[in-house]
């Protein structure tokens, strides 16, 4: 593992916000045993990036056992623990095609899958839904993730969007910080939740174009004419995430 007091600052607090991130996504059961990844680029012209190391589960990943890769996945170390090839083939290519993908987020949920099996794909049924409409990619299933000729299809099904669904397989949201990442997959998953409970209920309500159209733009802190703004919830949310995982698991930092 490397030594904390000698990585740079800036990699440092990288660090420690991707490995928090990887302890609220086991607080919240979003984890799918050792599987699954989320991977943050580091600055620099190297195009180096830190992941999980194979074999740990989300909820030991501390700052210092994350692990330093290049955009093909290769360790950038000899001698550190594997990281797991089928990830970083979906990883590396939003990375590469994506300059604002700083950070991308990859889950397993039971409801996730649910509405990638879904013919119907994310439905506009709440609010919460409605973040993502208009604004989430779909990507047909190929098959586990090892086979390189698939990344130009990712590439070309996310588009610029802040999400893609891969169908029968899972979720996957990318942003400018682990925080950003994180929080959309928090609503992604909770959106995913709501239409298997909302479908399972009986017939649904769908909000017509216009509204849902209206509502993404409010929650993507687009301009939308609105009498009131929002600009300070998200900083919020994530600030009352990092006290929670302070709280619950302050070894994240080390």
């Amino acid at each position: 593992m490397p030594d904390l007091t000698t990585i740079a600052a800036e990699e440092l607090e990288l660090r420690r916000q991707l490995a928090a991130v990887y302890r609220l996504i086991a607080h919240f059961r979003m984890t799918d045993l050792i599987f699954t990844h989320i991977s943050v680029r580091l600055p620099g012209p190297d195009e180096h990036f830190l992941i999980n190391p194979y074999g740990l589960l989300f909820e030991e990943i501390t700052a210092s056992n994350l692990v330093r890769i290049d955009v093909d996945g290769q360790l950038t170390e000899p001698g550190g623990p594997p990281v797991n090839p089928a990830g970083f083939v979906i990883h590396s290519a939003i990375h590469r095609s994506r300059p604002d993908a700083h950070c991308v987020l990859h889950t397993h949920t039971v409801a996730g899958c649910a509405v990638a099996a879904s013919a119907t794909g994310l439905l506009g049924l709440n609010q919460i839904s409605m973040e993502f409409h208009n604004r989430v990619g779909y990507h047909d299933y190929e098959g586990v993730a090892l086979n390189l000729d698939e990344q130009e299809r990712l590439v070309r099904d996310i588009g610029n969007h802040p999400a893609l669904i891969l169908r029968n397989h899972g979720l996957l949201t990318v942003g400018s910080t682990p925080a950003q990442a994180f929080l959309r997959m928090y609503y992604l998953n909770k959106a995913c939740e709501i239409q298997v409970a909302a479908t399972r209920a009986g017939e649904v309500i769908v909000p017509d174009e216009a509204i849902r159209e209206h509502t993404a733009r409010q929650l993507n802190a687009e301009d939308t004419g609105d009498d009131l703004t929002d600009d300070i919830g998200i900083d919020l949310a994530w600030s009352a995430m990092v006290r929670l995982v302070e709280r619950i698991a302050p070894d994240y930092k080390d």
